[in-house]
């Protein structure tokens, strides 16, 4: 194989790439030798067939498959040989006639070029000064989130005959839902309990049931959001055929043994502990969320070095797919197309640049991702593209969805990405200079990444 570099501009490099028609001629007649035993033609004895009738048969579809065959490995190799790493997948073009090679008449050459990873020498972290924003949770905090869990957990009594529902009591209901007269998948539940005010139903259901009574038939009509999720309801007219079986109306909620006993505690000290520990593992979490952006701040602020184009376009191209999906923020509203562009353009630039940091350090750092964690979070993917895919009303089992990523190395890259990238944080974290910063609970819930 021969290669000769044609482009090295910036991150761009373009090679050609040669390999002789003996070699590959060599290689066709090694895999007609080792086939030729399993192959019985008519007129010949199995494994009888001379090479060059097996080649007049077999070999225009065996070259083919040669070709690509060293047309992916070659392209890589023209790259790795060099200590370059490609940014994208190397993107080949013939310049031989094709058939002229599968005929033997031509060496085989192509064109191959992609952007390569770029070089550089990330910061020392050793040392690195950073604050991480504490705070203690209150003894009210803890009496709060108790009261919730006992307003959550609160009892429901039937009221009397022929009472109204409020908002904040329960009703017991069946319906049966339509679209221009049709049911509709999924649009049909018995015995389905639900608190009005709660928001846990498409926006409008439960306004429209306030005030009907047990044994009541309410018709509930609504539109589905423009991005429900389903093509056959997006933005439709839907009506609901609603029997409203029982109204319940809400008891006090009290946090005390009863509550402790009913949600499986020895007692309401256990419960109380409990709740205080998951107080305390949502501020470490924030916490840790607040030194994150103040760790990636400074890598960002730290270096300097020419990306990809093609990683940040891809990189700006997911970002503004979902912008485009989503509901803008006030603070967008009144800005253009092309300002909201130029912001997240920025956006996508540092996600690129902190990657590679990132990806490099870890390198360095030799930091892997334990294989029972990747393992856990590739199940855990697959369950909920499943539960994803019966929403959609398409069955398809988590095996199936398991199954396609131990496939696809690609999307199990893209799992395993964002694990590597808290271990890599962890990793520096754990060499950085951490001084911890009393803050009050107001501000330790301010989002972190709030400006992206």
């Amino acid at each position: 194989m021969e290669v000769i570099e044609k482009t090295a501009e910036g991150l761009e490099r373009k090679f050609t790439v040669k390999v002789p028609a003996a070699e590959l001629d060599a290689k066709l007649n090694a895999r007609l030798a080792d086939v030729k035993g399993r192959v019985q033609l008519k007129g010949f004895r199995k494994g009888k067939a001379p090479l060059p009738f097996l080649k007049k048969m077999y070999g225009k579809g065996m070259m083919s498959e040669i070709l690509q065959e060293i047309v992916n490995e070659t392209s890589y190799k023209a790259f790795t040989d060099r200590d370059l790493k490609p940014a994208t997948t190397p993107r080949p073009n013939l310049v031989t006639d094709f058939d002229a090679i599968i005929d033997g008449k031509a060496d085989l050459e192509y064109d191959v070029q992609a952007e390569i990873l770029p070089a550089f020498e990330p910061a020392v972290v050793d040392g690195m000064k950073l604050k991480r924003p504490v705070a203690d949770v209150a003894e009210t905090e803890v009496d709060e989130a108790l009261q919730k869990l006992a307003e959550n957990n609160r009892d429901y009594e039937p009221r009397q005959e022929n009472a109204k529902a409020k908002e904040g009591d329960m009703v017991v209901i069946d319906f049966v839902g339509t679209i221009d007269g049709v049911e509709f998948k999924g649009g049909k539940g018995e015995g389905h309990s639900v608190i009005l005010g709660s928001n846990t139903l498409i926006k409008g259901f439960e306004d429209q049931l306030v005030g009907a009574k047990a044994g009541a038939d309410v018709e509930v009509k609504l539109t589905f959001p423009a991005e429900y999720g389903s093509a056959e309801l997006d933005g439709k007219d839907a009506v609901f055929a609603v029997k409203v079986k029982e109204v319940k109306a809400p008891q006090d909620a009290t946090a005390d043994e009863a509550l402790a006993t009913k949600l499986g505690f020895d007692d309401l000290a256990e419960l109380k502990r409990r709740v205080r520990e998951r107080l305390e593992t949502e501020y470490r979490s924030m916490s840790r969320s607040h030194v994150k952006r103040a760790l990636l701040d400074k890598l960002d602020a730290a270096h300097d070095f020419d990306l990809p184009k093609s990683m940040v376009e891809a990189e700006f191209s997911q970002i503004w797919r979902q912008i485009e999906n989503a509901e803008r923020d006030e603070e967008d509203k009144d800005k253009t197309d092309e300002q909201l562009k130029e912001e997240y353009r920025k956006i996508a630039v540092r996600r690129v640049r902190l990657g590679l940091v990132l990806a490099e350090i870890g390198r360095r750092a030799d930091v892997q991702v334990p294989s029972d964690q990747l393992q856990r979070a590739v199940q855990e993917s697959a369950l909920r593209d499943a539960q994803l895919f019966a929403m959609q009303g398409q069955k398809i089992s988590p095996q199936e969805v398991l199954k396609f990523y131990q496939q696809n190395p690609n999307a199990v890259a893209q799992i395993r990405a964002p694990l590597f990238e808290e271990r890599v944080v962890d990793f520096i974290l754990e060499k950085a200079d951490v001084e911890d910063k009393k803050v009050s609970k107001e501000d330790l819930m301010k989002d972190p990444d709030g400006e992206e």
